[in-house]
């Protein structure tokens, strides 16, 4: 919902790392090394290791604030690159809940972990499918000036509750069940509203 306001911000505070030590970095690596981390943040976190994978987590978020940065200012950012991107950012949202439902002992983890990951696929396809018709007919991010290699419909849940959330749930892990059935319920609800909103667009 925040995430193209706080776009501009983290680029103003990143810029200065990545015209300095990380000026010569590649942009795929990078992506992959987020990978790794989010990865690694989903194992620690069902070894129960909550504060290790919150630390590996916030690694992941910010390696991946800083990729796309680093391409644009190598000279701009690749479809190849984009694509990466975000298929190394779904793998890592649908592996961190299974790792936290493994490494909690509650009640119905399973279920909250299971809803939580289908909401991401029905979200999913409700902003990919609208992205690529808005690219289609010329109203994409080139057309609306956007940072991301694609348009990125606006959504309830988006990369900035996203972190809120996963945060939350590697800081209390004892709440995780809880947490996981909210944002499902959210993402739910605002991929349903961007459905009907897309619809009648496209009409």
């Amino acid at each position: 919902m925040f995430d193209r306001q706080l776009r501009l911000v983290s680029t103003r505070i990143l810029t200065p790392l990545v015209r300095g030590p990380l000026a010569s970095a590649n942009p795929s690596a990078l992506t992959v090394l987020g990978g790794v981390m989010g990865v690694a943040a989903a194992g620690a976190a069902a070894r129960s290791s909550f504060l290790l994978a919150l630390g590996l987590w916030l690694a992941n978020r910010l390696i991946d604030g800083l990729d796309g940065l680093v391409a644009r200012s190598n000279g701009g950012g690749s479809d190849a690159g984009g694509y990466l991107d975000m298929t190394v950012d779904v793998a890592v949202y649908a592996l961190l809940p299974l790792g936290v439902a493994a490494g909690v002992d509650q009640d119905h983890r399973w279920v909250a972990a299971a809803l939580l990951l289908a909401s991401f696929y029905f979200n999913t396809i409700t902003w990919t499918y609208l992205s690529s018709i808005q690219e289609k007919w010329g109203r994409g991010a080139a057309a609306t000036a956007e940072s991301t290699a694609i348009t990125m419909p606006v959504g309830l849940v988006e990369g900035a509750e996203t972190i809120v959330f996963f945060t939350f749930m590697l800081s209390v892990p004892s709440l995780a069940t809880a947490t996981m059935f909210a944002m499902a319920a959210l993402v739910t609800f605002g991929a349903t509203y961007r459905f009907v909103a897309g619809w009648r667009q496209i009409q």
